[in-house]
């Protein structure tokens, strides 16, 4: 058993990325970067405006999980703001924060011409930024008897666990382990096959106590 309010696994930026437009003598900047919180993203726009105060508009959109939002600061509604974001959707990313600088060029692109500048501007800076997976681990509470630590410690290298602090008891140790959500059970079983049935597995789940696995 798992948590089910495990977060998904998504696909985000490995890191900052940028690209860069000119289209009817305006300048494009690009400029897309994670972002797990909505306040991160904005520190990010922030940034932005700082370094390129003269810029006739900061544009932007976000998607973290189920929240989003988006601006076409000062531009004509729905040119900018929302072509970036359907253009985040579009390709599959996620925790990503877009935005757009322009420096107007003196041609009026129109909202059509403003619209496939910026969604497409946000839609190459994403296409080109290296990306990587994050996969949620399951976090779990293993206790076993002294007489089995060696063979909790075997087991612990046959996964791809992450493990935290032993606290030592009378009987034996206890320790936070996180594995991958699609290993829990194989663990579970391989460590209680390992140590004839004594060592326990718990789940922990977000504000719960511990649930033990059956």
């Amino acid at each position: 058993m798992t948590d089910p309010a495990l977060p998904a696994p998504f696909t985000t930026l490995a890191g900052p990325h940028r690209h860069d437009a000119v289209i009817d003598n305006s300048e494009f900047l690009a400029f897309a970067d994670r972002a797990d919180a909505p306040a991160q993203a904005l520190a990010q726009l922030a940034a932005l405006r700082e370094r390129y105060p003269d810029a006739t508009h900061h544009c932007w959109a976000y998607r973290i999980g189920a929240a989003y939002r988006f601006s076409d600061d000062g531009e004509p509604g729905g040119t900018a703001g929302a072509p970036m974001l359907r253009t985040i959707e579009g390709q599959g990313v996620d925790h990503v924060m877009v935005v757009v600088v322009r420096f107007y060029g003196g041609v009026k692109l129109g909202t059509g011409g403003l619209a496939r500048a910026y969604g497409g501007s946000a839609a190459e800076c994403l296409r080109t930024a290296p990306k990587f997976e994050v996969r949620p681990r399951q976090p779990l509470r293993v206790s076993v008897g002294f007489e089995h630590l060696s063979t909790l410690y075997h087991q612990l290298g046959a996964f791809d666990t992450v493990r935290g602090e032993e606290e030592y008891t009378a009987s034996g140790v206890s320790l936070p382990v996180q594995v991958f959500p699609e290993d829990v059970e194989a663990f579970t079983a391989a460590l209680r096959d390992a140590t004839r049935g004594t060592a326990t597995v718990e789940v922990v789940e977000t504000g719960h106590e511990p649930e033990p696995l059956s």
